[in-house]
């Protein structure tokens, strides 16, 4: 029975213990909850100012505005700056296209001016031709003339070789018939033989037939047959009429 008694008394005794042990333990863990809470730089002293209310925090736009107005002024800046250097870019384009465009009119003009002048040449050249092959075709007219027979005779034995001059014929012409194409000889040994001498130049007709010169008339009257079969016949007796001075 004693020991049983103690043993509770004993236990009681205990409890109390732990309680106050507990207690200790609970406030320690309070005071470290509140040290915790309070920040590194806080002061740990208590006073009246601590307790008192919060005062409220203001705020300053001003430098957000100044802040905000010069990217605003950095940004048009900018753009303004890059309008201006497109611009340029533009305007220069535009100089570069007028320029060239300016060279292509210049080449496109010279080449135009070019072809017109080769083209009046060759026109020049084709009614130059045309009028030559005209002047071919239609055989130069002479007058009925003694002048227009020794000109024409003229151009004849130019085309076959035959030598003579305008003066050297128009000479023998005058002394032999006076310029008369139907002139005759009706007293000479030619005539005496049957063979008289006939036309400007009064040739007899063996001779005429000879030296007839082709593209005239084998008529020994005609003033320009006559006088180019006498020039055909001097030139190859006395190399040319202009060495004739006599009869011949």
């Amino acid at each position: 029975m004693s020991k049983h008694i103690l043993t509770r008394g004993h236990s009681r005794a205990l409890t109390r213990h732990h309680r106050i042990a507990a207690a200790g333990v609970a406030a320690l863990g309070a005071a470290a909850i509140g040290f915790s809470a309070i920040p590194s730089n806080a002061s740990t002293t208590t006073t009246t100012e601590a307790a008192a209310p919060t005062a409220k925090v203001a705020y300053s736009t001003e430098q957000i505005k100044d802040v905000r107005g010069t990217v605003t002024d950095q940004l048009a800046g900018a753009n303004m700056k890059a309008e201006q250097i497109a611009a340029k870019k533009q305007a220069a384009a535009e100089a570069t296209a007028k320029k060239q465009a300016a060279v292509k009119a210049k080449k496109q003009a010279a080449a135009k001016a070019k072809a017109e002048k080769s083209r009046q040449a060759k026109e020049s050249a084709s009614r130059a031709a045309e009028r030559a092959e005209v002047k071919k075709a239609a055989p130069k007219s002479y007058p009925n003339t003694l002048d227009g027979w020794i000109r024409e005779s003229l151009s004849i034995m130019k085309k076959h070789g035959i030598p003579g001059s305008y003066e050297g014929i128009h000479r023998n012409v005058m002394r032999e018939s006076s310029g008369n194409p139907q002139a005759i000889n009706l007293w000479d040994i030619n005539a005496q033989n049957g063979i008289p001498s006939k036309g400007l130049l009064q040739v007899i007709p063996p001779t005429f037939e000879a030296y007839h010169v082709p593209g005239t008339p084998k008529n020994i009257y005609d003033p320009v047959s006559n006088i180019t079969a006498a020039c055909n016949y001097a030139a190859d007796k006395y190399g040319t009429m202009d060495n004739v001075d006599s009869a011949y």
